[in-house]
């Protein structure tokens, strides 16, 4: 009799080596041995969807993006197998498979590719005779039987995926970090490791910056309310569990603080300041699949304005030619690019009911002589770009000042 489904999804870093995928094999077949049924995602090897990319451009600068999912998605069909490998040498049976023998069915946005449905019935017939399944994380496949991938992080996102279709008892994620932190402990050693967070949060937190989880994957997990707790392949201590709601204290104002790099500034000059302009020039670089994350359009004196924008650094190149040809369509002036920026964030859902938060972050930047080039904000988080050479500087002084060591 089985003491339940459980999936667990090991990163890249999990899995980097002979002895990292002999670690995680033992502490699979550890689960089986307690009776549990387990499903296992895996992200391929170490550093290697990074170094497939750089070798893929050094082929070609702009690659064909079905292409480069064909090729991304060979990382994980090598570590799905060596995992199978080393279980087995355990002693126990275990079945690899890619994401496509699995039925997870996307649609054709190539390198960036949403689930449609999973068909689990092989999942499931593979469980009933006892074996372990594992399942390569980050690809699907579409109805035209293309291969796609889910975009950075995927992973997260079939192991949240396949938690929900097959409604397991638990979802965990393993990385090389034992939970999430009130920031990165890398850049600041007083970071506290968080027991419990919210979805909407732990969402902030993940579409800011914080490369723990994919936010994709906690917006489905958010959707259809599967828990998950996110914890170290190197240690048996408890992690964070991201949840819908956390009993907290009422004074818990800001939770985190995060820091992108991954981002680059475009900025269109003398724009023509008439109806319709902003929705041509975004319109154009939706069409080209750009996601644009901040907007700022400074007040026109002179029927002409500037509008600059924030983009990933990925989508940079495809941003500046769309921008170019509508900026030259519309009699725009010249295009702009700065990558040598940052994004620093403060997360928390007390911030809902306390003013002034804002106001406390803006000193804190001014204090230490960091001087704000763009600011959004929503319900629960406040994020300013700023040069990328006081990024780490302003989050361990908001760490401090917001008095999240404590």
């Amino acid at each position: 009799m089985s003491k339940g489904l459980i999936v667990q999804k090991f990163g890249g870093s999990s899995v980097a080596n002979v002895e990292r995928i002999q670690n995680v094999a033992r502490r699979v077949a550890d689960y089986k041995r307690k009776g549990y049924d387990l499903v296992v995602v895996v992200s391929a090897l170490g550093d290697t969807t990074d170094e497939l990319i750089e070798l893929a451009h050094k082929i070609n600068t702009e690659p064909s993006e079905r292409e480069m999912d064909m090729l991304l998605s060979t990382g994980e069909q090598i570590s799905v197998a060596l995992l199978a490998m080393a279980i087995h040498k355990l002693g126990f049976e275990a079945i690899s498979f890619t994401g496509a023998q699995v039925g997870i069915i996307t649609d054709t946005a190539h390198t960036r590719a949403r689930i449609i449905r999973i068909n689990t019935e092989k999942i499931k017939e593979e469980l009933k005779k006892g074996r372990i399944v594992i399942v390569a994380g980050f690809q699907g496949v579409t109805l035209n039987q293309d291969i796609t991938t889910l975009g950075r992080g995927g992973s997260d996102l079939t192991a949240v995926a396949l938690s929900k279709e097959l409604c397991a008892d638990e979802c965990e994620i393993y990385t090389d970090v034992d939970g999430i932190y009130t920031t990165d402990p890398r850049i600041e050693p007083k970071a506290r490791k968080i027991k419990e967070i919210t979805f909407d949060e732990m969402l902030e937190m993940a579409s800011l910056g914080a490369q723990v989880m994919q936010a994709r994957s906690i917006e489905v997990a958010k959707k259809f309310n599967v828990a998950i707790h996110v914890r170290s392949s190197f240690s048996t201590n408890r992690g964070t569990m991201i949840i819908q709601e956390v009993k907290r204290m009422e004074n818990v104002v800001v939770s985190a603080v995060t820091l992108n790099k991954n981002e680059s500034k475009v900025t269109i000059c003398d724009v023509p300041d008439k109806p319709g302009i902003a929705a041509k020039i975004f319109g154009q670089l939706a069409e080209s699949g750009v996601n644009v994350d901040m907007i700022v359009q400074n007040v026109s004196h002179t029927r002409h304005t500037d509008i600059s924008f924030t983009v990933s650094k990925s989508d940079l190149n495809k941003a500046l030619k769309v921008t170019r040809a509508v900026g030259k369509a519309i009699g725009a002036g010249e295009v702009l690019q700065d990558e040598d920026i940052a994004r620093v964030s403060i997360v928390g859902v007390g911030m809902k009911s306390h003013p002034g938060v804002a106001a406390k972050m803006f000193q804190v930047l001014a204090q230490n002589k960091i001087n704000i080039e763009m600011i959004s904000t929503s319900d629960i988080s406040i994020s300013c770009i700023i040069q990328k050479k006081f990024a780490e500087n302003a989050v361990r002084a908001l760490h401090d000042k917001f008095g999240l060591a404590k």
